[in-house]
C-alpha cells in the first residue's frame, strides 16, 4: 500500500507571517559554514532507582556566532539556550534553580504537566539575581520533547530573546521499545529555530528590533549556530524540531522535495506515523520527524530550508544500511468523554501589535480568570476573530496539561494533529475545539506564544482545583512588585523603566 504524503502547509495562506507589516525575510550571513552545535547533556548530580537531582543556572555567557566579536548571551548553565535535561516518566525531580543573571528570572517547564504556578515556572515563581528556589514535581506522562523557558511577564520575550530556551527530554518504556534513532547527537538531533539582528560589534539590541507583534531578525539560528552543516553518518536521522522564535513561522522543506515522516508532536509520539515534503511550524510548537538519506551517497549534500531560506546543510557520508521499518500504529492516546456537567468554554483572541486581548480583557497578574477542577475533561472554543489585512495566526499554548484537538471549523484537525498538543495555531476567523483535562492543580497561564503578544497581554490565567481544597488560595505575584524588582535592578526609576509589553498596557490605558 503506497504511504500518503502531505505536501502543503495546510495553514491559511493569506495569513503566513510574509504578509505582517513588519515582516523582515531572512538571509544566510556570507561567513563560512559552521559545525551545528548539539547543546549538552545536563548531566544529573544524583539520579536512584526513584528520583533524579539537578542544578540548573541561568547565566550570563559570551557565544562566537560570527566572525569578530562574540555575542553576548544568557543560558540555562550554558553560554547560549541551554544543555539539553533528560527526565523520566515516573521518577521524581528535584530541581535547584539558580540566578547567576543581573535580572529576575523564572524557569518555565514549557510542556510539563506539573502543578503551578511555583513549580510550572511562570510569572508568579520569580528567583533574584544571586537567588536560588528549590522545586521538586513527579513525571507522569509520556515521552517527549519539551522546553525550558524563561517567563517573567512582561520580560519574557525579552529573556528568552537573549537566549534562555533549553531543549528537554522526556523519557518513558513505551518509546524506548519502537524503532526511532535514539543515539543522542549522532542520530537523534533538537534543531532549535530561532532568528537574531545583529548590531555593532555582532551584539543584539531587543529595544532597537522591538515590533509589538513579534521581534523577528533577518539571520537564522540553529542551536545557536550561524550557517551550520551537519555530518550525515547514519541513513535515518531523527530530528526534534522546536520553533523557539519569538514571532516566526517556519515552512520547513528539503532539497529534492525530499519526504520525510512525523512520528511526535507537542507532548508525545503520535498515534500513526504522518509523511510529509512540506511542513509548517508557529511559535513554541515541537515536530519530531525522522529523515531517511538511503538515496544519498557521500559527498552528497541535502539541505532543510525554511521558504527560500537555507538553514541546515546535511553532509552526507559513509553509513550501515538501516531497514528498520515504523509500524503503522505508534501510540495509543487516551480519548476521554467531555463531562457532561461542564459546558463548552470559549476563548477569543483578538487583536494585533498593541491592541491583543484574551476574551475582550488584558492579563492580570491577580485575576482568575477561569475555573475548573482536575481530572475533568471539557471542551474548549479556541477562536481567532483578527481577520483585518488577512490576520494573522495566533499559536494558543496552554501551561500544565496537554491537550488533544477535536477539530477545526468542524472539520478533522490536519493530519500530524491527532496526537498529544499543548500550542494550537489558530488561523484568522477560525474556531479549534479542544479536549482540556488537567490532572494536577495550581493556577496557570493560558496565551497566545507569539511572545511580544503573551507580553502585551493576549494571556488569562485559569485556577485548577482539587475539589477536596476548592478554595485553595495561591500567594500569587503582583505587576508592581515585578516593576520595582526590575527598576531596581536596572538602577533606573520606575518611570524611565523600559518592557516592551507594557506599552501595550500604556497605549491601550490599562494595566497588569
Amino acid at each position: 500500500m503506497t504511504e500518503k504524503v502531505y505536501t502543503d502547509y495546510f495553514y491559511n495562506e493569506s495569513a503566513f507571517n510574509t504578509h505582517d507589516g513588519g515582516y523582515i525575510p531572512m538571509e544566510v550571513p556570507d561567513i563560512p559554514q559552521q559545525q551545528l552545535r548539539i547543546p549538552e547533556l545536563l548531566h544529573p548530580d544524583k539520579e536512584t532507582d526513584t528520583d533524579m537531582y539537578y542544578t540548573l543556572t541561568a547565566q550570563e555567557g559570551e557565544t562566537q556566532l560570527l566572525p569578530g566579536a562574540k555575542t553576548k548571551t544568557w543560558g540555562f548553565s550554558a553560554p547560549l539556550l541551554g544543555k539539553t535535561i533528560v527526565l523520566k516518566n515516573g521518577k521524581t525531580i528535584h530541581m535547584h534553580l539558580q540566578n547567576h543573571l543581573p535580572e529576575m528570572t523564572t524557569f518555565h517547564w514549557h510542556g510539563l504537566n506539573i502543578p503551578g504556578p511555583i513549580e510550572d515556572g511562570g510569572c508568579h515563581a520569580p528567583v533574584y539575581p544571586d537567588g536560588h528556589r528549590d522545586i521538586k514535581f513527579k513525571i507522569h506522562q509520556p515521552a517527549a520533547t519539551v522546553w525550558l523557558h524563561a517567563h517573567p511577564c512582561p520580560e519574557t520575550a525579552y529573556q528568552v530573546w537573549r537566549g534562555l530556551a533549553a531543549p528537554v527530554i522526556v523519557q518513558d518504556d513505551v518509546e524506548s521499545k519502537l524503532p526511532f534513532p535514539r543515539d543522542y547527537g549522532v542520530d537523534d538531533i533538537p534543531l532549535i529555530l530561532q532568528d537574531r539582528h545583529f548590531h555593532e560589534n555582532n551584539q543584539w539590541d531587543y529595544r532597537a528590533d522591538y515590533d509589538p507583534d513579534g521581534v523577528q531578525g533577518p539571520t537564522p539560528m540553529i542551536n545557536g549556530t550561524v550557517n551550520p552543516y551537519f555530518d550525515v553518518t547514519t541513513q535515518k536521522l531523527r530530528l526534534r524540531i522546536l520553533d523557539g522564535a519569538n514571532r516566526r513561522e517556519w515552512r520547513l522543506h528539503f532539497s529534492d522535495d525530499l519526504a520525510f515522516t512525523q512520528i511526535a508532536s507537542d507532548d508525545g509520539i503520535l498515534p500513526e506515523p504522518v509523511h510529509f515534503t512540506h511542513l509548517m511550524t508557529t511559535c513554541a510548537e515541537r515536530h519530531e520527524i525522522i529523515v531517511d538519506f538511503s538515496n544519498y551517497k557521500p559527498g552528497d549534500e541535502v539541505i532543510l530550508y525554511s521558504d527560500d531560506t537555507p538553514l541546515v546543510h546535511f553532509r552526507i557520508h559513509e553509513f550501515a544500511p538501516d531497514n528498520t521499518t515504523l509500524p503503522d500504529h505508534l501510540v495509543d492516546i487516551p480519548d476521554y468523554e467531555p463531562d457532561p456537567d461542564m459546558p463548552l468554554h470559549k476563548v477569543v483572541m483578538s487583536g494585533m501589535d498593541e491592541w491583543v486581548m484574551i476574551d475582550g480583557k488584558k492579563f492580570s497578574m491577580q485575576r482568575i480568570d477561569y475555573k475548573m477542577p482536575i481530572n475533568k475533561t471539557q471542551l474548549w472554543d479556541i477562536s481567532n476573530t483578527n481577520d483585518m489585512n488577512g490576520g494573522m495566526i495566533h499559536p494558543f499554548h496552554m501551561h500544565g496539561l496537554a491537550f488533544t484537538i477535536v477539530s477545526r471549523n468542524g472539520k478533522a484537525p490536519y493530519p500530524n494533529e491527532h496526537g498529544l498538543k499543548d500550542v494550537i495555531a489558530v488561523n484568522p476567523d477560525e474556531h479549534v475545539v479542544i479536549k482540556v483535562r488537567f490532572t494536577v492543580p495550581g493556577v496557570f497561564m493560558y496565551h497566545c506564544h507569539i511572545i511580544e503578544h503573551e507580553d502585551g497581554g493576549m494571556m488569562a490565567q485559569i485556577q485548577v482545583y482539587d475539589p477536596k481544597e476548592p478554595d485553595k488560595k495561591y500567594d500569587l505575584m503582583d505587576h508592581e512588585t515585578l516593576m520595582k524588582a526590575f527598576a531596581e535592578e536596572r538602577g533606573v526609576d520606575m518611570k524611565d523603566l523600559w518592557l516592551g509589553g507594557m506599552g501595550s498596557y500604556e497605549k491601550m490605558g490599562m494595566t497588569m
